[in-house]
């Protein structure tokens, strides 16, 4: 089946087209054929090896980690689905793979497409939905009146979760560029701080949650819009101990995630708010909660751009050259 994928970790000119075998089907799997995936910042981390410490891929590596398609085979103990089913997903961190033709994934990872959306739209989806509902739902137990700040609010993250914010019924304040700060407000947000003409740390006080998609200097204000009590949760700053012990990771690695984010630790503990590092998790059962959400129009998906699979490799160079104005990248198999 044709691919992308890479051969080696730090080049950034690495990721080729090539051919891989079909893919082996187990006994709780889907194979599905892939209509469309998105481009993600993970991927280019991927790429460059920045978490090959504690995701050890054997090379060569088919990047990608989320589709759209339809199923064309399910495995002997598959319950959930069946051939023809239209369904997205994100796979397990373990089993990526998805700028491909083909790809077999757990049914527990696999939920229906959303019926109200393209296949385009809904390969956006699966990796940043999850990812905000981990932050907002399961970690934060984001509640109705609750004030919630998402930083890079026109981003992918940032714009499914600007949304997710505001069905849960909170005060959602957002940073957005200043031709991005109508957007953000058309999502939802209550408050948007454009970042280049105001500092969200001196506009911005009393905070429950915040959303952190930057890291550095922006996570490090974030912890000082938060009122006592309150949480910061990053997809950029430091990985925590906690993260180490969701991998099983050895007591060296646990130590020296640990010792990436004691500063940040530290200075949340003294002013009695807490931070925690979030690597989202496959889940069909997640992804079934927020498609009812996007079919009842509270969610929507914002795209960018759909590049053709052929130019797979020109969609992740221009996600890394920053020129998506909105939302996600998508490559389309068709």
């Amino acid at each position: 089946m044709k691919t992308f994928m890479i051969e080696r970790y730090g080049d950034k000119s690495g990721v080729r087209a090539g051919e891989m075998p079909d893919v082996q089907v187990g006994a709780d799997d889907v194979l599905v054929r892939i209509h469309a995936a998105s481009v993600n910042p993970l991927d280019l981390k991927l790429r460059d090896g920045a978490f090959k410490a504690f995701l050890p891929y054997h090379l060569p590596l088919v990047l990608g980690n989320d589709l759209a398609g339809v199923v064309v085979q399910v495995g002997s103990a598959v319950t959930r689905f069946a051939v023809g089913d239209e369904v997205y997903a994100r796979p397990d961190k373990d089993r990526i793979g998805t700028f491909a033709e083909l790809i077999a994934v757990h049914q527990d990872d696999v939920a229906l497409k959303p019926a109200t959306l393209t296949m385009e739209e809904a390969a956006s989806l699966p990796l940043v939905a999850l990812t905000a509902w981990q932050a907002l739902v399961e970690r934060a137990q984001v509640r109705p009146g609750q004030k919630v700040l998402i930083h890079a609010g026109a981003g992918g993250l940032g714009s499914i979760a600007v949304q997710l914010a505001k069905a849960l019924g909170a005060h959602v304040a957002a940073t957005a560029s200043t031709a991005k700060v109508d957007l953000v407000k058309g999502l939802g947000a209550d408050v948007v701080i454009d970042y280049k003409t105001q500092d969200f740390e001196t506009v911005l006080d009393g905070y429950d949650v915040v959303l952190d998609t930057l890291g550095g200097e922006t996570l490090a204000k974030s912890l000082r819009v938060l009122k006592p009590g309150g949480k910061a949760i990053s997809v950029a700053g430091p990985p925590d101990a906690a993260f180490a012990r969701e991998l099983g990771a050895n007591p060296i690695l646990r130590l020296a995630m640990s010792a990436l984010s004691f500063k940040t630790r530290r200075s949340a503990k003294r002013r009695n708010v807490t931070y925690s590092f979030l690597f989202m998790k496959a889940s069909g059962d997640q992804l079934r909660e927020l498609t009812q959400l996007i079919d009842a129009g509270k969610i929507r998906p914002v795209v960018d751009r759909v590049f053709p699979f052929e130019q797979t490799r020109q969609a992740l160079e221009y996600l890394e050259k920053g020129r998506a104005k909105a939302g996600k990248v998508v490559v389309a198999m068709t």
